[in-house]
């Protein structure tokens, strides 16, 4: 008799610990009310865009890195030779924003050196503008999303609030979930979001000043190249 009993017991345990187990994110989130589903979807909607924008941009600034090793040993034999057509059709061949420069320069030589340095400048500027293309849009995400679950948070609380306001007296914990569910399920979602737009963005930032070294570095070799004597 005990030991039926110790196995009912057994049973009855394991199937608590099993039912546990099973709450999925799905539960936790349909279980946390009108307020904490539309917080979450927001969120989901702003991890969307943050994906959409890193991919798009990564491969993008990759794209823009891509440059023939020999491409200015190839422009500065162009330009001692005075071939300067066939350098500009070298560097639309190129396709990369430090070719975008070297054109401009090439475009503007027989004009003084102080005019063709500027018009690279404002070549330059246009370049790390296409470059920087919405990616203040994924800075903006890293910083909302966590204040939007923190906003899930506060709206979740007043629900507790609420509940324990108009349980006079008789508090079930049960009674409590919605606004539990909501509190703890956005601010996680928040701060996922916000860690995964941040760590894009800074990557997105490292790669496109990799490029913007890259094309100083080849502005100055084609302005130094111009001031060689012939």
């Amino acid at each position: 008799m005990l030991l039926t009993i110790q196995q009912r017991t057994k049973e009855i345990l394991e199937s608590t610990t099993s039912n546990e187990k099973t709450l999925s994110i799905y539960k936790l989130v349909m279980d946390g009310g009108m307020g904490g589903q539309i917080i979450i979807a927001i969120l989901i909607v702003l991890l969307a865009v943050a994906l959409y924008i890193y991919f798009e941009r990564f491969f993008a600034i990759k794209s823009a890195t891509k440059t023939d090793k020999n491409f200015m040993n190839q422009i500065r034999d162009h330009v001692s030779h005075g071939k300067l057509d066939a350098a500009k059709v070298l560097c639309a061949q190129t396709n990369s924003p430090a070719a975008r420069l070297i054109e401009k320069g090439i475009s503007r030589i027989g004009k003084p050196l102080e005019d063709i340095n500027t018009a690279i400048e404002n070549a330059g500027r246009l370049e790390i503008y296409k470059l920087e293309k919405n990616v203040s849009v994924l800075a903006t995400i890293a910083g909302a999303a966590p204040m939007i679950g923190f906003l899930g948070t506060v709206v979740g609380m007043i629900v507790a609030i609420h509940e324990i306001a108009n349980a006079g007296g008789q508090i079930d914990i049960k009674m409590l979930s919605d606004g539990l569910y909501t509190a703890m399920t956005t601010t996680v979602a928040g701060l996922i979001v916000g860690i995964i737009s941040y760590i894009q963005y800074n990557h997105l930032v490292v790669r496109t000043n990799k490029v913007v070294y890259e094309m100083e570095a080849k502005s100055l070799e084609f302005l130094d190249l111009l001031n060689e004597p012939i």
